[in-house]
């Protein structure tokens, strides 16, 4: 279709829409966070959705502050606007540039999770259902009117790697079949009620750090919410341990253990206390090592020596 668009968007998450977006309109330019060094050895890593524009020969725009370099943007005299996970905040220059506007894919059901990391939010605050939003951006951070949205339910087992990519695709084939509709100006605008806005803030390291003083699903969906990044974690003696998988027991707490504290080790976990019950660690990562099943990490340490530590 002959519609001239610019996308913006960075990582993985972005990518599915983007392919989406190459097969049936004429994509300009893409625009995305700068490359970064992935390792001490100052070798560089592309975002995900470059890779997919130099295979597409598409023009690829990569500003440090879009805020104060947005004129190639302009220059490619875009007829709509996507972005999807772009990573700063776009000025007005850009929003009320294009013809059919800037529209935004975003993973949650506005106006719930607001920000920069709703897929993960939504999985450690137990959602059972989450889903995309298609809008009209706005200045304000995911404040636009709604076009449409679709749901899917969250699995008890599901985690953050999973849901990343189902909903990714889902954002695909929703931005697909409401595209014609915003061209052919034949959408209903719907305002986001502002009394049941909540919010999905990127993740820092804090919320990062498990509270064994939680119950025992609180800790599990914080660890299958960070899922394979950032990653959980706590500390045994002063050493971090990223936590990716445990098992919540159904035993009630017949003792008075320390939330975090390591009851007993079998052949293929490790059991801690939390608030409410007891936790089985499934896969780990110590410091310095690589991600491995807690069967793998009990091989190479004194079992008897880890029961009555604490995890803090």
């Amino acid at each position: 279709m002959d519609i001239r668009v610019v996308f913006m968007g960075t990582p993985s998450f972005a990518v599915p829409v983007l392919e989406g977006l190459i097969s049936k309109y004429n994509v300009v330019m893409v625009v995305c966070q700068p490359d970064r060094k992935k390792d001490r050895k100052g070798n560089i890593e592309y975002p995900e959705v470059k890779k997919i524009a130099l295979e597409h020969n598409i023009d690829v725009f990569q500003p440090e502050h879009i805020k104060a370099d947005y004129q190639k943007i302009l220059d490619t005299k875009p007829d709509i606007i996507i972005t999807c996970a772009y990573g700063q905040i776009i000025p007005d220059s850009i929003l009320n540039y294009p013809k059919y506007g800037c529209i935004n894919v975003h993973g949650s059901l506005l106006p719930d999770l607001r920000g920069g990391a709703p897929i993960h939010w939504a999985l450690i605050r137990g959602y059972k259902e989450t889903g995309i939003t298609i809008m009209y951006m706005a200045s304000k951070m995911d404040a636009g009117d709604i076009i449409s949205q679709a749901s899917i339910p969250i699995d008890d087992d599901i985690v953050l790697g999973e849901l990343y990519e189902k909903l990714s695709y889902l954002g695909k084939d929703l931005l697909l079949k409401t595209l014609p509709d915003i061209i052919n100006n034949n959408v209903t605008r719907k305002k986001q009620d502002s009394s049941k806005v909540t919010y999905g803030y990127n993740i820092s390291r804090d919320d990062a750090h498990i509270d064994f003083s939680k119950t025992k699903t609180s800790v599990r969906n914080l660890i299958r919410g960070l899922n394979p990044y950032p990653a959980a974690y706590c500390f045994l003696e002063g050493r971090r341990i990223k936590i990716y998988a445990v098992d919540i027991l159904d035993e009630k707490l017949k003792s008075d253990y320390k939330c975090g504290q390591i009851v007993r080790v079998d052949k293929d976990g490790i059991i801690c206390a939390t608030l409410d019950g007891f936790i089985k660690i499934k896969e780990l990562a110590v410091e310095g090592k690589k991600r491995c099943l807690a069967k793998d990490y009990l091989n190479g340490v004194n079992k008897i020596e880890l029961i009555g530590k604490v995890l803090s």
